[in-house]
């Protein structure tokens, strides 16, 4: 869903020029409703308002919005959005040579435009939109009809006729309207060929990806386009990928732009603003959080990023050093902590390191969280399995996580749990620092020289899957 905001600084930074030069945009819109309508600019998944109308009762009889005044547009794709949280962009279009134009959408799905009239750069622009959505809607139709055995056969002969179809369309309609913007941009942003011959096809597409982009054109960061390639590329192109992957492409990239003479620093910040939150205690990929780190340090600290106020460095520095202590490849912090009996002498306490199995699997949960629950009794079941075929590899060191200590006790009595079970306030460290922990449940896997090598929620089920790919990379790697 795109944001809408209005940010001062983007505005100085980014808005397009007023010259003074009369303007008269309308839309026809037979889907929508009386309100406010905005025209602006994409900037990453943000909506920023340049000129607004508002369609009133008389004006939504006719279903259109116009936009008109004194202003010279730069030539470039904007956006047709409202208020509201329900899809708020309506339409994508281009003001390249005429400013004045009309635009009528189409009641349809299956194409976004019916009519343009004053603006040969909108034809060509929505012409080949048009042709992808009418072919996305080809493509959901033979892929129903694949399912089917009597007519999969010929599913897959029509599949293939389509993607010639549009792969000849692409190539013959690019180089035909090579002039206007749009397509311009559709040229920088297609992704590399990647050659028949090369070996390793995903490698030469990751690192050739950036190739057609020219980083010195600005007005890329009010565009679609270049959000869209970075979002797909970080987290569609490398999601699978290890921390350190995906550290060296976004380095390959940044040190590129911050390598110019001068730095650009716009797009830097683009790139950086846009990864940075997303990788910050992410819970989705084990080893992210590495990720967030190295790019602190190597572009914020070292003074590469000349927007960063003091107060977000001095902020970001400390995050820094908080969770390095909880990275992958980090050795654990020892835990001392009281069990059920709750002691209140420290040579009662119970190491989280001084186990005989070769791994130690810190299990942080509530007893009143009901994911923690069903995860618990599901890590029970393996444990109880493992103990009864003498198979038991990992120890697991469950800590009441911000638990009612009765109730906490309570729980452990009438489920029986096997574990070794710990909690309380006697603790020998605040583990919510050591290891990142924050909300439950949550697991750490220690190996057996109590380095930890997955910091993430991992469903219990997955624990020996787990660990027989780590055990397996491990004999690759020596």
């Amino acid at each position: 869903m795109k944001k809408i905001l209005t940010p001062l600084l983007l505005v100085a930074l980014l808005a397009p020029a007023a010259h003074g030069q009369k303007y008269e945009i309308r839309f026809e819109l037979p889907k929508h409703d009386t309100g406010t309508y905005y025209i602006g600019y994409h900037y990453q998944d943000k909506l920023i308002p340049l000129d607004s109308t508002v369609v009133n009762q008389e004006e939504h009889l006719k279903r259109v919005a116009v936009f008109k005044g004194n202003r010279k547009w730069e030539t470039g794709i904007y956006a047709l959005f409202t208020q509201g949280d329900k899809k708020p962009h309506i339409i994508d279009f281009t003001i390249d040579g005429s400013q004045r134009f009309t635009i009528k959408l189409s009641p349809s799905d299956e194409v976004l435009v019916d009519k343009i009239t004053g603006s040969e750069a909108n034809k060509v622009m929505h012409t080949y939109l048009n042709k992808l959505e009418s072919a996305k809607a080809r493509a959901r139709d033979i892929d129903k009809r694949k399912k089917d055995p009597a007519t999969k056969a010929q599913a897959e002969k029509d599949m293939e006729e389509l993607n010639t179809e549009m792969k000849t369309f692409e190539g013959d309609y690019l180089k035909q309207n090579s002039k206007y913007r749009f397509i311009q941009l559709v040229s920088m942003f297609r992704g590399p060929e990647v050659p028949d011959e090369v070996e390793n096809k995903a490698l030469y597409y990751r690192q050739h990806y950036w190739d057609g982009v020219d980083f010195s054109d600005h007005s890329l960061v009010r565009t679609p386009d270049l959000f869209n390639k970075m979002n797909y590329f970080f987290f569609g192109v490398l999601y699978q990928a290890d921390a350190d992957t995906i550290m060296r492409y976004a380095d390959l990239l940044l040190d590129r732009l911050a390598n110019q003479q001068p730095a650009d620093t716009l797009m830097m910040r683009y790139f950086l603003e846009f990864i940075m939150p997303r990788y910050y205690r992410s819970t989705k990929n084990i080893g992210w959080d590495a990720v967030w780190c190295h790019l602190v340090r190597k572009y914020y600290l070292a003074g590469k990023c000349p927007w960063a106020l003091p107060g977000d460095l001095r902020y970001k520095r400390q995050e820094v050093e908080k969770l390095e202590q909880s990275l992958i490849g980090a050795v654990g912090q020892e835990l001392l902590m009281a069990d059920t009996n709750q002691s209140p002498n420290p040579d009662d306490w119970i190491s989280s390191h001084r186990f005989p199995q070769k791994y130690v699997i810190l299990w942080f949960w509530d007893p009143d969280c009901h994911h923690c629950q069903e995860q618990t009794a599901t890590l029970k079941t393996l444990y109880d399995s493992l103990s009864a075929t003498g198979n038991k590899i990992f120890e697991v060191y469950a800590v009441g996580y911000e638990a009612d200590v009765k109730k906490w006790k309570r729980y452990v009595r009438e489920h029986q749990l096997p574990f070794v079970n710990v909690g309380g306030p006697n603790v020998n460290i605040d583990y919510q620092i050591a290891y990142n922990v924050h909300g439950a449940p949550t697991m750490i896997i220690l190996d057996e020289n109590r380095r930890i090598i997955m910091n993430k929620v991992l469903p219990t089920s997955q624990i020996l899957p787990f660990l027989e790919r780590y055990e397996k990379r491990r004999a690759e790697n020596k």
